[in-house]
């Protein structure tokens, strides 16, 4: 009887036992979980920014004002008066070479426009001059001619060269010799004529030609000894031109 009390006292206490377990288990899960909910991330405010005071700021901006106008201050000058008027000096001479050499070549391109039209005037020239020659030698035949021609047609000079026909007509035949005869005189005349224009127009361009080849020659001659002139001028001047004294260096 006492050993079955015993087990039934035993199994009590087990499930006792086991039932506490359970409830500490259930109670430390709660736990945790309580936890783990109070552990989400929580909205917080920022902090409002406050600015420093006006004064520190005003002084801070002069600083820099100051600062900003020191750095940015130009250097002053500490080059020598007198190196700059050298260096001014120096650079009015070369400017006035510069001129100078612009002056020269303009001259000389003048003279190279002038060279080629003198060229070309005296080509002209001469090529007027060898048509007037043929012109004229043309005109010397013609003239020749028409004298034989004008001899011809006389009367006595006519029957003379119609004497030796034999023909029953005689007179049809002077009649005839003096018609051609008249005929070749008035064509000789007329191209005479043409000859003697052409013989004026040519006299009239050679004419112009030659006082363009002068003009031309004298101007170039006149461009030689202005240049030249201008070389012995600038020779001169250059000479009485005094010569810089070198600045003495200071002793360190």
């Amino acid at each position: 009887m006492s050993g079955h009390l015993i087990r039934r006292l035993a199994t009590v206490a087990v499930a006792i036992f086991l039932i506490a377990g359970f409830l500490l288990v259930d109670s430390s899960a709660q736990k945790r979980k309580r936890r783990r909910r109070s552990s989400a991330p929580q909205i917080t405010n920022p902090e409002i920014y406050q600015a420093p005071p006006a004064e520190n700021t005003n002084s801070a901006s002069s600083g820099d004002v100051n600062n900003s106008n020191a750095n940015t201050a130009p250097p002053q000058s500490t080059e020598d008066p007198e190196s700059m008027k050298r260096t001014i000096r120096s650079l009015s001479n070369q400017v006035d070479k510069l001129n100078d050499k612009l002056s020269s070549m303009e001259e000389s391109q003048r003279s190279l426009v002038d060279l080629e039209r003198l060229s070309r005037a005296e080509q002209r020239s001469a090529q007027l001059r060898a048509e007037l020659r043929d012109v004229q030698a043309k005109k010397a035949d013609l003239e020749a001619h028409l004298e034989d021609v004008e001899y011809a047609v006389k009367p006595e000079n006519i029957e003379r060269a119609t004497a030796g026909y034999g023909t029953t007509r005689p007179e049809e035949v002077r009649e005839q010799r003096r018609k051609q005869l008249e005929g070749e005189r008035d064509r000789t005349r007329k191209q005479l004529e043409l000859l003697t224009v052409s013989e004026d127009r040519l006299t009239q361009a050679v004419a112009t030609s030659d006082a363009e080849v002068d003009r031309l020659q004298k101007k170039l001659e006149a461009a030689d000894r202005g240049a030249i002139e201008n070389a012995k001028t600038k020779a001169q001047s250059e000479e009485s031109q005094p010569y810089p004294s070198p600045t003495p260096t200071p002793n360190p």
